[in-house]
Parts: structure tokens; C-alpha cells; sequence
């Protein structure tokens, strides 16, 4: 019985051993990997329980951002990407539906929308959902610009 509990135990502590050496790898090969751009790429945005779903996203100044969201929801939500002035002109939730604009789309419920956005600036520029109780309830993030 006492060989079976070391035994299990020897497992437990070489799996845990091997999945930090797998996460400190993996960390140390996304640092410049990860920055996408320059020129057209595309990021991925899953919306499900009124959560955005997508990894960090960085991009070289020049980049311009293909943003492709699949809204699993039964309910609508919308997609603005930009400066300060723009989420504050949003963040009353008074458009229902937003016209062909970069940077801002609206996702019907079970759809997919898309937008595209061009940063050239450095710095960090926001992405939220600004229907109401939306962005309070945690949909929104950042969008890294790095040189």
C-alpha cells in the first residue's frame, strides 16, 4: 500500500515538473511571436456567456486587425475598437445597430460580423461591448500596439 501511495505520488510531482517546464517554454517563445503585423492579419473574437474569448492581442504599429466575431449567444453584442473619445461617444449602449464602420460592428445573436481596424500608433487602444450592463459585466479588453 505504502509503494502504491509513493508511486502515485512520484506520477503526481513528474507530471506537475513537466507542465511548468511546458508553460516556462511556451512563455519564452510567444514574447516576440506574438506581436502580429505589420500588413493585414486576422484575430479570431468568440463570444460566449457575454464574455469575449481571444488571447492577448499585440501588433506592430502599421498593422491593420481583421477582427472576426463569432457571437455563440442568444442575445446581440457589438465589437468597438478605438481611442478614448470613441468608447465615451459608445458607452451609453444608444446604438442598437452600428453602420459599416472601422472599428465598430454590431454581432446579431448565433452570428458572425466582422470589422477591421488600422493601429498606428504605439501604445494600447481598448475593445468593448457597450451595450448595457455589458461592458460592467467584463466585456472588454485591450489591443497592445508595440514597436
Amino acid at each position: 500500500m505504502i509503494r502504491l501511495i509513493v508511486l502515485s505520488m512520484a506520477i503526481t510531482v513528474g507530471a506537475g515538473v513537466m507542465a511548468i517546464g511546458y508553460g516556462l517554454q511556451a512563455g519564452a517563445s510567444e514574447s516576440n511571436d506574438a506581436v502580429l503585423g505589420p500588413g493585414t492579419v486576422t484575430v479570431e473574437i468568440d463570444i460566449t456567456h457575454s464574455k469575449f474569448a481571444v488571447t492577448p492581442v499585440a501588433v506592430h504599429p502599421g498593422t491593420t486587425v481583421r477582427f472576426v466575431v463569432h457571437n455563440h449567444d442568444p442575445i446581440r453584442h457589438e465589437l468597438i475598437v478605438g481611442p478614448p473619445e470613441v468608447h465615451a461617444r459608445h458607452e451609453g449602449g444608444h446604438e442598437a445597430q452600428h453602420p459599416p464602420v472601422p472599428g465598430e460592428v454590431s454581432v446579431d445573436p448565433e452570428r458572425t460580423a466582422e470589422t477591421t481596424y488600422v493601429f498606428d500608433h504605439v501604445g494600447s487602444l481598448e475593445y468593448a461591448c457597450h451595450l448595457p450592463g455589458h461592458y460592467q459585466y467584463g466585456m472588454h479588453g485591450w489591443v497592445q500596439i508595440l514597436a
